[in-house]
């Protein structure tokens, strides 16, 4: 009875939660599509978001196009399949990669920034005092993040797909001598725009679930600066779950197989 019991507090406390985030997802989504907006606040955190994440979204692609072009490459050389290579690379960084990655860079960066900044408004009672200034705190605070989050991860992603296909390049180029009109020919030869449609959906989920993930926490945050750090934790862990999650219902939808 013991562990039934135990079973079926967690399930409560699961579907407590659940409950909890529907609403909250509802009401700040409300807030995304009814005026008035603030379009200063839209604006800053389109920069923090967008521009700031530039850097650390970036190297992360280029990297990881490069060691993607040098497993390929001593992978597809057992079977003689060398020239799959740029297909690849290209492939793997518009469908996955690039979405993928940067999701979980702006997710570590940008969620825990956000979880971080609305948590310390929380237990310092800053929220409570922008509702007694008659101000919405889910229009202030959480709807301009949910705006940004959507608006300029799939920016974000644009970038990381051709940072990430010119790093493929400059290995394939200039680490295993291939011609470069040969590279650029066959990475545009196999690319279809569902690629990058595909990326940039993902991208523009990716980007609502980590605002959204912040928000939640950092707003649900209680017990002081402890309470502030687990909420931080809280809303990086359940943003780079959500990504995993979803990039796989994603894939399903575009490329499934009957």
């Amino acid at each position: 009875m013991g562990f039934l019991a135990a079973t079926g507090r967690a399930f409560l406390i699961f579907l407590e939660a659940t409950g909890r985030l529907a609403l909250f997802t509802g009401s700040a989504l409300s807030h995304c599509v009814r005026p008035p907006l603030y379009p200063r606040q839209i604006l800053r955190q389109m920069i923090d978001i967008g521009y700031y994440s530039l850097p650390v979204v970036g190297l992360t692609a280029l990297f990881t196009g490069m060691v993607l072009a040098l497993q390929s490459y001593s992978g597809f050389s057992r079977f003689q399949a060398e020239g799959a290579i740029a297909t690849v690379v290209v492939l793997s960084v518009t469908r996955e990669l690039g979405p993928v990655l940067a999701g979980l860079m702006v997710a570590g960066r940008i969620g825990a920034a956000m979880a971080a900044e609305i948590g310390t408004m929380r237990v310092t009672e800053q929220i409570d005092a922008l509702s007694t200034l008659s101000t919405n705190p889910h229009k202030y605070l959480v709807a301009p993040r949910l705006i940004a989050g959507l608006t300029m991860l799939p920016l974000l992603v644009i970038v990381a797909d051709v940072i990430g296909v010119f790093g493929g390049f400059l290995v394939g180029v200039y680490r295993l001598d291939f011609n470069a009109a040969s590279y650029i020919n066959r990475t545009w030869e196999f690319l279809q725009p569902v690629d990058v449609i595909s990326g940039l959906v993902k991208a523009a989920i990716f980007g609502f679930l980590i605002a959204l993930m912040g928000c939640y926490h950092g707003y649900h945050s209680k017990g002081g600066a402890q309470g502030v750090g687990a909420a931080t934790t809280n809303a990086v862990v359940s943003a780079s779950i959500l990504i995993l999650v979803w990039n796989y219902l994603i894939t399903g939808i575009f490329f499934s197989t009957k």
